[in-house]
């Protein structure tokens, strides 16, 4: 019997999605930061073994939208949850008492929409006494009936393989969908614009990682030994933003750069050329036709 099915990962934001995803697709396709509201798309991870496919979707995080750019966001997560053959809640053990509110509200989302949930309760290893665990697995129950409820570690993979087991039960039946060496749904260009992005919000702060977007503008694959050449261009929001994305001198920019081409040459096994823009495009996050404009 083989299983195929799409699997939603969903929660408030830096609960340990992306690190999940990466964790249970053996590479990096999805970028993780401190900060919340990093993953803005959502994004397949493909695990393929002899007797199932697993499609994971990485969404970004539950939250309340105050933005276009977050409205799309969340709609984004509500549309991955309906297309799921199983939802994979996910929330921090770890989390302050305050952030229970927010879990009991998107547990209500998550539980009616029919599809099956499984809970994962990430960063256990932060719990201290451990006794607190109990307390808190009892909290989920009683919001609801989890298929399963899985303590984890999303970074050490601790409890993970129990996870996949639950997970792989309520699959339904089918034959795979992509093939056995491909991980993921996003072109190589996604992923390079979210590498860079990943790298300017890990650079900057304050409100630029969420006033800022990247796009591809030329992406030139020669022969080898020939680098791979990409031209992109980080969009800021404001002027007052785009000397911040240039540093003094351009070292910001350039910081960016370096790093960002480290990891695509990991990414691609092959030496690139990278080179960054800055542009401003006035309020973009704001409104859908500045979206649209970015984004699409």
């Amino acid at each position: 019997m083989h299983r195929c099915g799409i699997v939603t990962i969903a929660g408030r934001p830096n609960v340990g999605k992306s690190t999940l995803l990466n964790y249970m697709i053996g590479t990096k396709v999805a970028i993780v930061t401190p900060k919340p509201q990093t993953t803005r798309d959502r994004i397949t991870g493909i695990r393929t073994e002899p007797d199932v496919q697993y499609l994971f979707q990485d969404t970004p995080g539950l939250h309340k939208p105050m933005k276009a750019l977050n409205r799309r966001m969340v709609a984004e997560a509500k549309a991955a949850i309906s297309d799921a053959d199983v939802v994979l809640f996910m929330t921090d053990a770890a989390s302050p008492k305050e952030a229970e509110d927010l879990d009991r509200e998107w547990v209500a989302l998550v539980a009616g929409t029919s599809r099956p949930v499984v809970l994962a309760l990430n960063k256990v290893d932060r719990l201290d006494p451990k006794s607190l665990l109990l307390p808190i697995m009892d909290f989920f129950s009683r919001l609801h009936h989890f298929e399963a409820i899985i303590p984890i570690c999303a970074l050490t993979g601790d409890g993970v393989d129990r996870l996949l087991e639950e997970v792989k039960r309520l699959l339904p039946e089918g034959p795979a969908l992509y093939p056995e060496e491909t991980l993921s749904d996003r072109p190589i260009r996604f992923l390079a614009a979210e590498v860079i992005r990943e790298k300017l919000t890990l650079a900057t702060a304050k409100e630029i990682p969420y006033s800022v977007a990247v796009t591809i503008d030329d992406f030139q694959e020669p022969e080898p030994p020939e680098p791979v050449r990409i031209f992109a261009t980080i969009h800021c929001e404001r002027e007052s933003q785009k000397p911040i994305v240039i540093g003094r001198g351009g070292a910001m920019l350039r910081r960016i750069g370096t790093e960002a081409r480290r990891e695509l040459e990991l990414l691609l096994s092959r030496h690139v050329f990278l080179k960054l823009y800055v542009k401003v495009s006035e309020d973009w996050t704001r409104t859908d036709r500045g979206l649209d404009r970015i984004l699409m």
